[in-house]
């Protein structure tokens, strides 16, 4: 039983990084079976199809989202602190993701995406929805925002850059973009006390950025 589990696992963690590389359509089960050098048969005795094996890894995902998000979220000393800790993890999600996954997924494994919208429209605004509130009573954001507003435009922000048409009109990374958007999103958010609070932690980020590339 444990060889069985060890495989399934061995599989998704495979397909996971093929897809995040090359796009869930051009990721075959004969792709995911040549590099793990097993037989495709092998892969069909844990997933029915490919769906099947594309809902496992969303699932997945989703989970290790919010065991990342609860975590800085923690470790964040105010709401702009979370945001900056956000972007982090962004990063790490997005330098190895190819720009075409949301795209395919909604084309080719609605299943699945439905599931995304769900986990984006409730379990992300929500986080986002906090983080705002919880930034109003730290008085780091004016108290004159729509909270609920605010966290469904962050949102859908967020999503922005993997959208084909709007890739197409800027050669320029995913992680490039999501920290732009993020920057000039939580400007908009600030409070003069908010604005001082950004500028440190920026000036943190660059000193490390710098310390890292000597």
């Amino acid at each position: 039983m444990a060889d069985l589990l060890d495989t399934a696992d061995r599989i998704k963690t495979k397909a996971h990084a093929l897809f995040m590389q090359y796009g869930l359509r051009s990721v075959s089960m004969d792709d995911i079976a040549k590099e793990l050098g097993v037989s495709k048969k092998t892969i069909y005795l844990h997933y029915e199809d490919k769906d099947a094996l594309v809902e496992d890894v969303m699932t997945t995902v989703f989970e290790n989202d919010k065991v990342c998000c609860n975590a800085y979220i923690e470790k964040s000393a105010n709401a702009i602190h979370e945001i900056f800790l956000s972007i982090d993890f962004i990063v790490d999600m997005f330098k190895e993701m190819n720009p075409s996954v949301l795209f395919d997924l909604q084309k080719y494994h609605p299943k699945s995406f439905e599931r995304f919208v769900l986990h984006k429209d409730n379990y992300l605004y929500s986080l986002v929805l906090s983080n705002i509130k919880k930034g109003i009573e730290e008085e780091l954001y004016r108290a004159d925002l729509n909270a609920e507003i605010m966290a469904r435009l962050r949102v859908e922000s967020l999503m922005l850059p993997l959208t084909p048409n709007f890739q197409n009109k800027l050669k320029t990374s995913l992680v490039k973009l999501e920290e732009e958007i993020t920057m000039h999103f939580v400007f908009g958010l600030v409070t003069a006390k908010g604005y001082k609070l950004i500028i440190k932690y920026q000036e943190q980020k660059n000193k490390i950025n710098e310390a890292s590339r000597k």
